[in-house]
């Protein structure tokens, strides 16, 4: 429903800040509770007025503001590091630094505060309690690990011997390795190679885009790429999967970098901004607008329901199978607009189609149709802004005319998009005007943000009047 899994895919900069976040208000909490019952009893707890006149009012506000500052800036590292080794490099040292700051800012400002031996009590409770949430964290991390949503679903693409090379090394259980496509396989027992590995294996010739789909792969790693792998990589960079190139030539790591099995260097062929803290972000707009909107379209949508029953009856939606993020198929939901006779539903519809219901050309010039895919963003399948989803059937015939059509799908689809926003919205008569849709939609994934999604729907309202479907 969150697609937690895709805020993961590439680092764990969102479940570090989300732990930041907590363990901030967790000092502020439990220095309030360590105020109160110092010397008073549980009865006590709700007394605001013992706390805002205790010696510690302004130094505990202070120093839970700062603690999250620092934890946000000084950290060094995207990835969550469950040792003992990374609590006294991080949250101690944010202490450190927090407790300076603090009394920086009191002595600056004057505030009420006097040093008494009780504060070194105070400090070592706010050390404990950092260090049992260390503890929760951990296991929350290892949890989220073990249902698969930290976890990166990786298929391999070299020789065989490169691909037993990464396989022998013990990396870590957040790598997930689901098949792999071998491209030495002309002199090899695939049989014998497939109950040793233990898992699915592919030749060159095999549809990526079915195994893409099957597999729910977030990473496809080219083992050793080079001039040899061009015609792989051609045919991989049609899709939206991230990319990596993994260098198996061993090299000390003399200058800290992040690296495979802490030895074999990587870059990026391709990959998606849609992750980590700012996705979350748009996640959780999405879940906000969409609740926001329904409440207010409800009226719209109980007389259109009503309309389209005394008008032609049962169902009242219309489902279609449409892809998704990475491919993945989903049923999209819309008011039904169209007649209940039999006809091909690949069709797209046009100005003055036969199909079409008297009432379903009002909801259609206005998109009021659209408006039940606000469930589709709160089941995860779209987002309020993204490319348009379309027709498996139309997918497929247009990933055949244009080399990038597919990599439309490294993000949620959109109920509205920068494609709509530009006056491409409605049907797509012709392939040029699919080739303009395109454009924009490769234009708005390679230029992603927060503000450009709020943007969008806020020009997405003056866009349907502006440009009207059909």
């Amino acid at each position: 429903m969150f697609r937690l899994e895709k805020v993961f895919q590439n680092d764990d900069s969102g479940y570090i800040l989300f732990t930041n976040f907590v363990k901030s208000f967790a000092l502020l909490f439990f220095s309030y509770l360590f105020i109160i019952l110092r010397k008073n009893s549980l009865y006590e707890l709700g007394n605001f007025e013992i706390f805002r006149n205790s010696n510690y009012f302004y130094y505990t506000f202070i120093f839970s503001i700062i603690f999250f500052l620092c934890s946000f800036f000084l950290r060094d590292r995207k990835e969550y590091r469950k040792n003992f080794l990374s609590f006294l490099k991080e949250d101690l040292l944010n202490i450190f630094f927090s407790i300076i700051f603090s009394f920086s800012i009191i002595f600056i400002f004057n505030l009420n505060f006097i040093l008494k031996i009780d504060f070194i009590y105070f400090i070592l409770y706010q050390i404990l309690i950092l260090f049992l949430f260390r503890f929760y964290f951990n296991y929350l991390y290892q949890y989220l690990i073990n249902k698969n949503i930290i976890q990166k679903n990786i298929m391999l693409i070299g020789t065989y011997e490169e691909v037993k090379k990464i396989l022998s090394e013990k990396l870590d259980k957040i790598l997930i390795f689901k098949c792999c496509m071998i491209t030495n396989t002309d002199n090899l027992n695939l049989k014998l190679i497939k109950s040793e590995f233990k898992f699915p294996i592919f030749r060159l010739d095999d549809d990526i885009r079915s195994i893409l789909e099957y597999h729910s792969l977030g990473q496809i790693w080219i083992l050793n790429g080079d001039k040899n792998k061009l015609d792989i990589l051609s045919n991989i960079f049609k899709f939206s999967v991230d990319t990596l190139n993994i260098k198996l030539k061993e090299n000390p790591n003399l200058v800290g970098k992040k690296l495979i099995a802490d030895k074999y260097d990587f870059e990026f062929y391709e990959m998606s901004r849609f992750y980590g803290v700012n996705l979350f972000l748009k996640i959780l707009i999405d879940k906000i607008l969409s609740i926001f909107f329904l409440i207010i379209a409800s009226p719209f949508l109980i007389f259109s329901a009503i309309a389209i029953y005394i008008e032609d009856g049962f169902p009242i939606l219309f489902t279609q199978n449409r892809t998704g993020w990475d491919g993945r198929r989903f049923k999209i939901y819309k008011l039904r607009s169209l007649k209940k006779e039999s006809f091909d539903k690949t069709l797209q519809v046009t100005s003055n189609d036969k199909r079409l219901l008297k009432f379903g050309k009002i909801i259609r010039k206005y998109s009021i149709d659209e408006v039940p895919q606000f469930f589709n963003v709160l089941n995860g399948d779209m987002s309020i802004v993204g490319p348009r989803p379309h027709m498996v059937e139309h997918d497929i015939y247009y990933s055949s005319l244009f080399n990038n059509f597919l990599k439309r799908h490294k993000c949620n689809p959109g109920l509205t998009g920068w494609a709509q926003v530009s006056g491409f919205r409605g049907p797509t008569p012709n392939p040029d005007i699919m080739r303009k849709r395109m454009e924009c939609d490769l234009w708005y994934l390679n230029n992603w943000t927060i503000f450009l999604d709020i943007y969008i729907i806020l020009k997405t309202f003056y866009a349907l009047f502006k440009y009207k479907g059909d």
